[in-house]
């Protein structure tokens, strides 16, 4: 029979409150562009780029979870031990996956949807280019790994290119994407010197998600009375420090900054359309 201590109680109720709060977080946006009819106000680049970082994350998530070769391989550097990683963030992110392909649907079918055209719906040369750049990076690890000896090794793992890596290597993307992901909506936010259109609910719940992610982790780590917790697993502990900064930046821009400021007059009439129409209409 298996006892949970107190700090595996808390640590599991983290997991689970952090999971929640990160997957409702995708609802807002998209509950907010069908409400509006429109996605006006926003960018494709965030949920675009997004279905990359989410598809990534399941795939290095579910590699360290379930394999058996890469948790040994993981442990052979990491003094025994095991990933962090637990069933809710393999969960998390096929839920993150879905739903960012739902919202970029939005801005490439507004048809389907009953939208109309906006502002914003064709993505950036920087975030293609990070895009497929980020793929070609992938792969071209995946092809060393493929070339080395030692790639099913489970002893000489410090210094050989081993399927850990490419694994590492799928991960860091997720970690890429996160990186880069909200630059354009800040941008946007900036030249509209709004944040209309924005659903400022989602990063409310996105703030919450990161700081009980980072406490999980840190907590795992204890218990484990090793660091090694965190810095084996880089791109889970950069996840909630990097979102809480963009999110800071987007809850001043929201209540300090732009509070009560409507979107400039073309980013209204690509809303709007007629101003006779209602069914267009912000309220």
């Amino acid at each position: 029979m298996v006892v949970f201590g107190p700090l595996q109680v808390l640590s599991g109720i983290f997991g689970w409150v952090y999971f929640f709060a990160w997957s409702l977080s995708f609802y807002p946006q998209s509950m907010l562009n069908f409400r509006r009819r429109s996605t006006s106000g926003t960018t494709v680049d965030f949920p675009l780029i997004n279905c990359l970082g989410f598809f990534a994350y399941l795939v290095s998530n579910a590699a360290f979870f379930y394999s058996p070769l890469i948790r040994a391989q993981y442990a052979a550097r990491n003094k025994g031990l095991t990933p962090t990683v637990q069933f809710n963030d393999i969960t998390f992110a096929a839920h993150g996956l879905l739903l960012s392909l739902v919202t970029t649907s939005q801005y490439f079918f507004p048809g389907v949807w009953g939208f109309r055209p906006s502002l914003g719906n064709r993505p950036s040369r920087v975030i293609l280019g990070i895009f497929f750049g980020s793929i070609v990076g992938v792969a071209a690890v995946l092809l060393v790994v493929l070339r080395s000896p030692l790639r099913d090794s489970l002893q000489d793992v410090a210094g050989a290119w081993v399927w850990l890596d490419a694994i590492y290597a799928v991960s860091y993307v997720k970690l890429i994407v996160t990186l880069v992901k909200y630059t354009p909506q800040v941008v946007v936010n900036y030249r509209n010197r709004s944040t209309q259109g924005w659903s400022i609910s989602q990063i409310l719940l996105d703030f919450c998600g990161g700081i009980l992610s980072i406490s999980q982790q840190g907590i795992d780590s204890y218990i484990q009375g090793d660091w090694s917790g965190i810095t084996g697993n880089p791109v889970k502990f950069a996840l909630g420090n990097v979102s809480m900064i963009y999110d800071l930046i987007f809850m001043t821009q929201h209540y300090v900054l732009y509070s009560g400021v409507e979107a400039k007059p073309e980013e209204s009439e690509a809303l709007l359309g007629n101003s006779n129409d209602e069914e267009w209409r912000v309220n």
